[in-house]
């Protein structure tokens, strides 16, 4: 697997939600709480359930049973993985980055 295909301009909050969901299932507002501590910016709820639905269609995200009127969503194994592959594609760009800063 190789990271988040298809995403595009809409791979950074397809990102922060498999980040999100990576430590269990949320319905959407607490994505939107969760994301909003992690990276100081809360996505607004037309870019949260865009991204969700595009990550929904490639299999990355699952909806799971309602509860209390909210629809929580899980990542799915192949979230997992493209998670962990986006991650250390962007560990290595930011090593790579980081080193040549230090030799300018």
């Amino acid at each position: 697997m190789s990271g988040l295909p298809g995403f595009g301009r809409f791979s950074e909050p397809a990102l922060l939600i498999l980040i999100s969901l990576a430590n269990g299932p949320k319905h959407g507002y607490a994505m939107q709480d969760d994301i909003a501590e992690m990276a100081g910016d809360r996505p607004g709820p037309g870019t949260l359930y865009g991204a969700v639905r595009r990550l929904e269609e490639q299999g990355f995200v699952e909806a799971l049973p309602e509860q209390d009127r909210r629809k929580p969503y899980g990542i799915t194994d192949a979230g997992r993985q493209a998670l962990q592959a986006e991650l250390t594609r962007m560990r290595s760009m930011a090593s790579t980055g980081l080193r040549r800063l230090a030799v300018s």
